[in-house]
């Protein structure tokens, strides 16, 4: 684990922060931050925009300092050909230790509501729960999903949906895939899953997952690992794939051979610019498209694997 880590922070207009946050999260191979200091709302529907945000990425601090500051520019400037009135400024460059990282969005990351009854709520703060909520709480850390992001967000919508759905005898299996900070695999065991599967690559995310599923004393219900999709034994009934569109794609038939027969498979962290991209990467496979839902800039595509599949 590294000590410290470049930090690259670009100040867009709002619309373009969500393109330039993919950007450099392909870029760097890390997570984003895309800043907004007008969170503090109980509600996602309260939750005021500044007209401009400030993405942050972050790097190896012996990386190449000069050559990242320049790409980005170049890309930025790219960026203000196609949206005029953009005038695009050289990105800033810090380093900033892990635990600096790790707690200096706290100030932003308030109790949520999502969905009809879950209440995502920070580790250090007083939940307020009404009777039939579920409530998750998070220290997400340096791990992605704090459920305020559009992609988690609709992921978690989805999966409430799709328990809803489930005959109440039946306690359907959820594999987590790109687990990050563990909130989904959280939400899937207290709407009543029976085996889940929580899977990242990334080692440190999967600690952090089993840590919030520990403070939530959820941990015993859930298989951690870092095992690739390709390796997975096993189906499952639901399958959750937040990760970049591109990697959806060339995952696509890993995912549908892991879906059991009737399951259902929630893609996320798909840009609206993108959709397409995926619906032909699925095109292929023996899935039935049921919805597409869009908050912001992102959307979800939910599939059901036929009983002919």
């Amino acid at each position: 684990m590294n000590d410290s880590w470049l930090e690259i922070a670009c100040d867009v207009p709002t619309e373009l922060a969500d393109i330039v946050a993919e950007y450099l999260s392909e870029l760097s191979g890390n997570g984003v931050c895309i800043e907004n200091l007008n969170v503090d709302a109980f509600s996602h529907s309260e939750i005021t925009h500044s007209p401009f945000m400030t993405v942050r990425a972050y790097f190896p601090a012996n990386a190449d300092t000069d050559a990242l500051a320049t790409e980005i520019k170049h890309f930025l400037s790219g960026l203000a050909e196609q949206h005029p009135g953009f005038v695009p400024t050289m990105p800033a460059v810090s380093t900033v230790k892990s635990e600096d990282w790790s707690t200096s969005w706290k100030a932003n990351f308030k109790a949520l509501r999502v969905g009809r009854r879950l209440l995502i709520v920070p580790s250090w703060e007083e939940a307020r729960p009404l009777p039939d909520d579920i409530v998750l709480r998070l220290d997400p850390g340096m791990a992605f999903g704090t459920g305020g992001h559009e992609t988690t967000r609709l992921c978690l919508e989805l999966l409430e949906q799709i328990m809803d759905e489930t005959p109440t005898l039946h306690s359907p299996s959820v594999l987590d895939l790109g687990t990050g900070s563990g909130i989904l695999a959280m939400a899937a065991v207290q709407l009543g899953a029976a085996r889940v599967c929580a899977v990242d690559i990334d080692p440190q995310a999967v600690e952090v997952a089993h840590q919030n599923l520990e403070a939530n004393g959820l941990a015993e219900f859930v298989e951690f690992s870092t095992t690739p999709l390709e390796s997975l034994n096993g189906d499952f009934d639901i399958i959750l794939a937040n990760i970049l569109a591109e990697e959806l794609v060339r995952l696509a038939p890993h995912l549908t051979e892991r879906l059991a027969t009737g399951g259902k498979l929630v893609l996320s962290g798909i840009l609206a610019e993108k959709e397409n991209l995926v619906l032909r990467g699925f095109a292929d496979q023996p899935l039935e498209h049921v919805e597409t839902r869009k908050q912001g800039e992102w959307v979800a595509i939910l599939y059901r694997k036929g009983d002919t599949a």
